[in-house]
């Protein structure tokens, strides 16, 4: 077990890859506290982990709330004593819509949620982090980073950018402290954020072009899953990513490339 007595803070535990996270480096022997904002889901994840033989707790959280982020890292580490690893993975798609349709407060919330919850996550965590040295990674996407072809989809695609940009400031900023800090963006990942969605007049931002024949060229046109993330995310935690810093790493089956 290669995270053995390490103790790791999954944001977005509920489901999708933050689930997939959590459960995957509590099966390497991580303690997780697994953070969501629905109790309920959270919870089972807990579950899943305690029935596997690992050790969790339920933390529930909005990120973009400084006052419930501050009580759910104290109750963290009352509970644990420290800290090794965050996994910041807690986002929201937003409204998908032109941006002269896009509201101010829907922009706001999408901000919010990924750069804020971000900034919160990190800035709570990163003192307990400098004890020891630790691992960071954050969940990015390769929306704003490799591709801008998803119609109205520009409060996203900025926070994304966001991410990868707040990691490598971060990777010069922390490397002295023994912290290193990645990224993993992922593709079209089998989950329910897609659900979650809200979009309008999107056809009015599309922009007529050719594709490359195929589709997501390893995968055979498949999605990928949140368990091909949780492994990047995984290895990037352990001691096998000891050199690797302010690094985003794509995980889309070629996806990018073809767009």
């Amino acid at each position: 077990m290669e995270l053995k007595e390490k103790i790791a803070l999954v944001t977005g535990a509920g489901s999708g890859i933050g689930k997939a996270a959590a459960l995957r480096l509590a099966a390497e022997g991580a303690k997780v506290a697994a953070l969501s904002r629905t109790s309920d889901e959270v919870e089972r994840t807990c579950a899943e982990i305690k029935a596997a033989g690992g050790e969790s707790i339920a933390l529930t959280a909005d990120t973009s709330d400084e006052a419930q982020m501050r009580s759910a890292v104290a109750q963290l580490t009352d509970t644990f004593g420290g800290l090794d690893i965050v996994v910041a993975n807690a986002g929201i798609n937003g409204v998908w819509a032109p941006i002269d349709d896009l509201k101010p407060e829907e922009w706001d919330k999408t901000i919010a949620v990924n750069l804020r919850g971000t900034y919160l996550t990190l800035h709570l965590t990163v003192p307990h982090l400098k004890r020891h040295g630790g691992s960071i990674v954050v969940v990015s996407s390769i929306n704003g980073t490799r591709t801008f072809t998803t119609p109205g989809a520009t409060a996203y695609t900025a926070t994304k950018a966001g991410q990868v940009a707040m990691v490598q400031q971060l990777a010069l900023e922390l490397g002295r402290h023994g912290i290193r800090v990645n990224a993993v963006c992922p593709g079209e990942i089998e989950t329910n954020i897609g659900a979650n969605t809200d979009s309008r007049h999107r056809e009015k931002t599309e922009v007529p072009v050719i594709w490359p024949e195929g589709d997501i060229p390893i995968a055979g046109g498949k999605a990928g899953k949140s368990e091909d993330v949780a492994e990047t995310i995984l290895f990037l935690a352990s001691d096998r990513a000891r050199h690797i810093t302010g690094t985003p790493i794509w995980i889309d089956g070629g996806q990018g490339l073809l767009r």
